[in-house]
């Protein structure tokens, strides 16, 4: 003979956004379309299904600047010959494998991640011209943390004088304790002549989860 249990728990259905903003109490369960959460120890846990939370932190996000756009001369980035600054990104548009994620501070500049010794994959593109393409090149690297600026990279203008060329660069990482600390600046700078940038966009994806 069957029995039923002695209490029935009423679980609220909502969606991830109430999930990531309610007041947590201890007990209190919220379902999703892809798991099943109760409050303890003030966080929201994953008590179904027990690999979703690994899953989901090995997702992805993408950023977009929407500051430098490149529909006129003065909302691209102007890059004076022989000075290094941050390649910026304001992250105005942000799409996330999940809505957890978060592996860029648009208000620092720095990419972050989660664990020591995570792995990430980046993605690094944007749109570039130079006025004397034969002498100038860009110099990409990250900096931050010791031994990241081996991340780096001379990027040269092969269509010619002013005209827009693709840019598109890609390297993966892990975070040692430092790196994780402090966070990883991507820095760019041009060379033999000035340069302008836009359509910014990073695309991060985290590879490896080492806290698992």
């Amino acid at each position: 003979m069957s029995k039923n249990t002695a209490y029935r728990v009423h679980v609220e259905d909502v969606n991830q956004t109430v999930v990531d903003n309610v007041n947590i109490e201890n007990g209190a369960m919220l379902r999703t379309d892809s798991a099943l959460y109760m409050g303890h120890n003030g966080e929201n846990v994953v008590v179904y299904p027990q690999n979703y939370g690994a899953t989901i932190n090995l997702g992805w996000a993408r950023y977009d600047d929407t500051f430098y756009t490149g529909t006129s001369d003065e909302t691209k980035l102007l890059l004076s010959d022989g000075v290094e600054v941050t390649l910026p990104n304001n992250g105005g548009s942000i799409v996330r494998s999940h809505s957890s994620i978060d592996f860029y501070n648009s208000s620092t500049n720095k990419f972050i991640g989660e664990n020591e010794n995570d792995v990430y994959s980046v993605t690094v593109v944007f749109k570039k011209s130079a006025a004397n393409a034969n002498q100038t090149h860009i110099d990409f690297s990250l900096t931050g943390a010791d031994d990241y600026d081996r991340i780096n990279m001379a990027l040269g203008f092969y269509k010619g004088n002013d005209e827009t060329q693709n840019q598109h660069i890609m390297f993966q990482y892990y975070l040692d304790a430092n790196a994780l600390a402090n966070g990883l600046t991507p820095k760019i700078q041009s060379d033999g002549g000035s340069a302008k940038i836009w359509d910014i966009i990073f695309f991060v994806q985290r590879t490896q989860n080492a806290g698992l």
